[in-house]
């Protein structure tokens, strides 16, 4: 994150992250202050409106200051479909909403989620329920700490 992108940003309340997929999309919150994430919920997206409108009772309930959402890349940083789309999620809500939406890369989240999951002892249906929320957990983290290594 350059400087300048920083300053834009706000710098204390509750922040929303999404791991965007097409059946799914994982929520965390975390504090901009505290720079810690935590899982949330996973929301069904079969149905878009309905997944708005659970987002709208997410944004109602815990007011954030500020949107991020994963940027699905290819492991070269190539853009693919999925990339489109979540951009396109990204713009949506910050449109809808009025709340600042950023784009944080996601690059291996779901395998390091099902990795910290495995360890757990979370497998098969169990993991699959909360996969997306811890995902996005460590998107929002990876926020985080980029935001809080810049000096």
């Amino acid at each position: 994150m350059e400087e300048a992108e920083k300053a834009s940003e706000p710098h204390a309340g509750t922040a929303l992250a999404f791991d965007f997929g097409e059946k799914r999309i994982g929520v965390a919150i975390g504090n901009l202050e505290l720079g810690l994430a935590h899982p949330l919920v996973t929301l069904s997206n079969e149905n878009k409106e309905e997944c708005l409108r659970s987002i709208a009772r997410l944004i109602k309930e815990w007011e954030p200051v500020l949107l991020v959402v994963g940027l699905p890349v290819h492991a070269d940083g190539a853009e693919h479909e999925l990339t489109r789309r979540s951009r396109r999620f990204a713009h949506r809500l910050q449109a809808r909403f009025g709340i600042r939406a950023v784009l944080e890369d996601e690059r291996y989240t779901s395998i390091s989620a099902s990795a910290a999951l495995d360890e757990a002892s979370v497998r098969g249906r169990r993991q699959k329920q909360v996969l997306d929320q811890i995902a996005a957990q460590l998107i929002l983290q990876s926020y985080f700490d980029k935001r809080n290594a810049i000096t």
